[in-house]
């Protein structure tokens, strides 16, 4: 299925303008593993102009707008978004892998960010505080200035939503470096904002290479606050990179996030959630569910019951919208792969297939669902960010704390009981961000704050949290007598 593109890809989008940058950097269809388009290699001197642009429009037009007018214009993109939606699709499907019903859910969450933000711009007040008799003082919630904003491969359009939408919406000016891996829907996002008449610099756009394009946002002096979702390694560079220049950063790096499955739960309703949880967009999700620990009085049930459900699953190409689609590359499938040789030791407990008309040259892998693994297992520990899950019983709840809680990430969890108490307990005992009580995800939640503890990063995103993350707090105290 080809691409029908509106912008040429192959350009950087600086200060309302498209141009061309120095060089391209090949886009690869996972579910093929054929080059169907090329994107702008921005570099150093990009970003400096990216940055300068960004200023400028907050110094200018975009920083002398109402917090309403600045609604209104988010209000627009959002229906250029949601009217846009099956072309983003089919554009996310090809350049990521992920099966046409989940980008098409994607684009759809990323108008809806959009439509959040709107109607949140003029909401976020300050206050006044009571002070010494003479006085009156008051708070001020102001924009940053100038955001950066490295978003990942796996959700570019669910990510710029939570990240840029909410950034614009206090008043920030963004420059934008999305995955050199998927670029393209954030392209399209750029001609869409446009369009609506965001005004030019508040939004700037520079693909290319994270050690390149990347690295110049994270180091730029003028680059007020940092926003970076991704891998640990690299949200540790991004980080230093922030402090060198003293600014503040968000960073979402991740997560080994298990759900928490008592002799109680109710198993017709949490079965889909403990396999969807972990296997959407084929893994490579930060927040997947990729340990499931299970009391041990229903442990072989679980097992058995989720060993059914993988053998029924099906990975192939995007736009086939089978239960998953490919890996988004040959590194990532490599990586993978390099996991599943770990697991020698374990119980294969279910496997999925791959269609048998799958591209030979897509990032496939099937499926895997591993059983009997111990607490402190390479595939119990690391983050896999494929099809992969473990399953490992429990005998109480100090047990399934000592193990939810035995890795270094602390993103999301889920219990599943029909004990209310134990529920309530739980929730405040896991160490994470985000605890989903007898659900996994919640449907996305754009208003529900988002962000981990631990090596799962700081900072929040999503919902009125991430418009406190933009902003800087003033105290203004005025001496009247």
């Amino acid at each position: 299925m080809p691409l029908n593109l509106w912008f040429d890809p192959a350009q950087v989008f600086i200060g309302g303008r498209w141009r061309r940058a120095g060089d391209t950097l090949p886009v690869e269809n996972p579910s093929t593993g054929e080059v169907m388009a090329r994107i702008a290699r921005g570099s150093a001197a990009d970003i400096d102009d990216a940055v300068t642009a960004a200023q400028a429009a907050r110094d200018g037009a975009w920083g002398r707008l109402s917090a309403t007018e600045r609604g209104r214009i988010l209000a627009r993109i959002g229906q250029l978004v949601a009217a846009r939606a099956d072309d983003l699709a089919l554009i996310e499907a090809l350049d990521v892998g992920k099966p046409l019903k989940q980008a098409k859910a994607d684009a759809l969450a990323l108008a809806r960010y959009m439509e959040f933000y709107a109607g949140a711009a003029d909401k976020l007040m300050g206050e006044t505080i009571p002070y010494l008799d003479g006085y009156t003082v008051y708070t001020l919630r102001e924009p940053h200035g100038v955001t950066g904003h490295i978003v990942p491969w796996n959700y570019p359009m669910q990510i710029i939503g939570r990240s840029v939408g909410a950034a614009l919406a206090m008043g920030n000016a963004c420059v934008l470096k999305p995955a050199e891996e998927a670029s393209l829907t954030a392209l399209a996002f750029a001609a869409l904002a446009a369009e609506a008449g965001l005004p030019a610099g508040a939004l700037n756009l520079v693909p290319g290479l994270g050690e390149e394009a990347g690295a110049a946002l994270s180091a730029h002096a003028r680059v007020q606050h940092l926003s970076f979702t991704g891998s640990l390694a690299t949200g540790q560079l991004v980080q230093a990179a922030a402090a060198r220049n003293v600014i503040p950063v968000t960073l979402e790096l991740g997560g080994k996030s298990p759900q928490l499955v008592f002799a109680d739960a109710d198993l017709d309703r949490a079965l889909p959630f403990l396999v969807n949880a972990g296997l959407q967009n084929a893994g490579q999700t930060c927040s997947a569910a990729s340990r499931i620990l299970v009391e041990r009085a229903r442990y072989d049930e679980v097992v058995s019951r989720m060993s059914a459900h993988y053998r029924a699953l099906t990975a192939g190409p995007a736009t086939a919208d089978c239960d998953l689609g490919p890996l988004i590359s040959a590194r990532q499938k490599a990586i993978v792969e390099g996991y599943l040789g770990l697991a020698s030791d374990l119980t294969l407990a279910g496997q999925g297939q791959i269609a048998t008309d799958a591209p030979k040259g897509g990032h496939y892998i099937a499926p895997t669902l591993f059983a009997d693994a111990t607490p402190g297992h390479r595939l119990a520990q690391e983050e896999i960010f494929g099809p992969v899950q473990v399953v490992m019983p429990f005998d109480d709840e100090e047990d399934a704390i000592r193990i939810a809680n035995g890795t270094a990430y602390g993103l999301v969890a889920a219990v599943w009981t029909e004990n209310g108490s134990r529920a309530l307990r739980l929730a405040k005992r896991l160490r994470a961000g985000q605890v989903f009580l007898n659900t996994y995800g919640a449907g996305g939640g754009v208003e529900l704050p988002f962000g981990g503890t631990g090596k799962s990063g700081h900072g929040r995103e999503k919902g009125f949290e991430a418009l406190y993350g933009f902003s800087t707090l003033k105290t203004v105290a005025a001496h009247h007598g």
